[in-house]
């Protein structure tokens, strides 16, 4: 049989599992939605010039242009002076930290990460669902976490990670969103069928914990546990680190996980 394919684990990778988001159905004030999908393009590519942004959304380069200069002129995109490409501005990272600072879920959350990446000498993670992926709102990072990380962002597919698996088997939006946008291989574990993905979610409800080995990183387990509401999911709690940091201790890591999922649930505000 042969071996599965497997993915480069560059920083932008799963990036390119979610599709550019869709336009409204009235479509929207047209200025405004070039802009933004031009912002989006750089979402898959760090360095752009006009004409890859002209050939990727099909506009003249007359357009990209003009929309490229603009958004240069308010802060969201800088271009270099030497190579004449552009990359995302330093006002979208402050846009960015400002969205995360006033979030009151992370909020919440964030003494509770601290104690366990302290308890565990783990990264600890919170990650909330959008569309069929999770996005880390806070990471505290202990151990290996920072090494293995390196630059990578903080959106995932849902199904190479366990935050992913423990919302979505509590989470028919999150579950159905990822059904719908398949699940392409990030490195050799990765779940690949809509099979494989019900029987994962299948053991999260069983066992109240979801983990994944060689997964979202090679060499790599996490563990997590869904912070629920009533019977729904808002987020995921989960610890990360080298497999032999992890898969020895499941055991005694998942009482304080689920124990801290409990206590976020009791402060995340409704």
């Amino acid at each position: 049989m042969a071996a599965q394919p497997v993915i480069e684990t560059e920083d932008t990778a799963w990036y390119t599992s979610t599709p550019m988001r869709s336009r409204p159905a009235d479509g929207g004030l047209r200025s405004v939605t070039t802009a933004l999908d031009v912002l989006e393009c750089f979402a898959v590519d760090g360095d752009l010039g006009v004409s890859d942004i002209a050939r990727r959304l099909g506009i003249a380069k007359s357009t990209a242009h003009r929309v490229l200069t603009t958004l240069a002129g308010r802060g969201f995109i800088e271009q270099d002076p030497d190579s004449g490409l552009y990359r995302l501005g330093l006002h979208l990272y402050e846009l960015g930290q400002l969205t995360i600072s006033r979030n009151p879920l992370r909020h919440a959350a964030l003494p509770t990460l601290r104690q366990i990446a302290s308890q565990t000498s783990l990264t600890a993670n919170l990650a909330i669902a959008d569309g069929p992926d999770v996005v880390f709102l806070e990471r505290v990072e202990l151990g290996a976490g920072e090494r293995i990380l390196g630059h990578a962002g903080r959106r995932f597919p849902a199904h190479v990670t366990s935050s992913g698996k423990a919302m979505a088997a509590f989470s028919l939006t999150l579950d159905r969103a990822r059904r719908e946008a398949g699940f392409p291989p990030r490195v050799r574990a990765t779940v690949r069928t809509e099979q494989d993905w019900a029987g994962e979610l299948a053991r999260v409800r069983a066992k109240g914990y979801a983990l994944a080995s060689d997964e979202s990183f090679d060499g790599v387990t996490t563990i997590a546990v869904p912070v629920l509401r009533g019977e729904h999911a808002i987020a995921a709690i989960s610890v990360f680190g080298p497999h032999e940091s992890v898969t020895p201790r499941v055991d005694r890591i998942v009482p304080l996980l689920v124990a801290a999922a409990r206590r976020i649930s009791l402060n995340a505000p409704h």
